[in-house]
């Protein structure tokens, strides 16, 4: 949570980020964890700030932001883990928002997060890359109804006076398509160019 004014710079960041996660996240895979660790942490300690103190908002997002890049880059391999447990509970929220129109329940995603946690430990290289590709195809695509949400061209701007985000929310019909298409482009960059074993 943010105050409005930082919502479209927000939103662009996501999009820049997701870019990167997208088209080169095995490559730049600790530089993706440090981009991740940072919303993660900046969405949570934002989030116990008062909506009545912008300034508190911004220094709660940028210290938890910090501190969220920094545990997720020390931690490689748990990074690793946790990039298949995202991937995992994402799929699972996409799916099941797309299908049920509603929140998944908890044991699900506590399944399907384990199960891509496992599968990234056992398929490292693979598992990085699809992780990569789908998380920030999916970043990518909620920074752009982001973007056009402050601009008032979709719904999903807040009644509130802050900027929210709502990572696993599915405001348009469009967006799990525009995030399997973007995913597929993503694994099909990387493995071809970014991603590429050298000989």
């Amino acid at each position: 949570m943010l105050p409005t004014a930082y919502g479209l710079p927000a939103s662009i960041l996501l999009l820049i980020g997701g870019a990167i996660a997208c088209f080169a996240g095995y490559r730049f895979f600790r530089i993706v964890l440090a981009i991740y660790g940072f919303i993660l942490g900046a969405m949570l300690a934002s989030s116990m700030m008062g909506v009545n103190s912008q300034f508190a908002m911004v220094v709660g997002a940028l210290v938890g932001g910090l501190v969220g890049s920094l545990v997720l880059v020390m931690a490689y391999f748990v990074g690793i883990a946790l990039a298949g447990a995202g991937l995992g509970a994402l799929i699972g929220h996409v799916i099941w928002g797309w299908v049920a129109q509603g929140e998944p329940p908890v044991a699900a995603v506590i399944l399907v997060s384990l199960a891509g946690g496992v599968g990234a430990m056992v398929l490292q290289r693979y598992v990085i890359i699809a992780a990569t590709a789908f998380g920030g195809a999916w970043t990518m695509v909620v920074g752009v109804l982001n973007i056009l949400a402050t601009r008032g061209i979709t719904r999903g701007a807040s009644a509130t006076d802050v900027w929210i985000l709502y990572p696993t929310s599915i405001d348009e019909r469009w967006m799990p398509i525009a995030w399997i298409a973007i995913g597929i482009v993503g694994i099909a960059v990387q493995l071809g160019v970014t991603a590429k074993k050298k000989r």
